[in-house]
């Protein structure tokens, strides 16, 4: 029995994130010279992620 064509390419999928997790966008905001170790964690500034 063959597999259905929708569920083979499955794993192979990687699409590019748009929402990044809280570490994530406070190591970019270090990268950028935008963050400094007085702000809050939250209440982040929206960041979006580097291509």
């Amino acid at each position: 029995m063959s597999q259905h064509r929708s569920l083979k390419g499955a794993s192979t999928i990687i699409a590019k994130r748009n929402v990044l997790k809280r570490f994530e966008r406070i190591d970019l905001l270090k990268k950028r010279g935008q963050w400094k170790e007085t702000n809050k964690v939250i209440g982040l500034p929206k960041t979006k992620p580097d291509v």
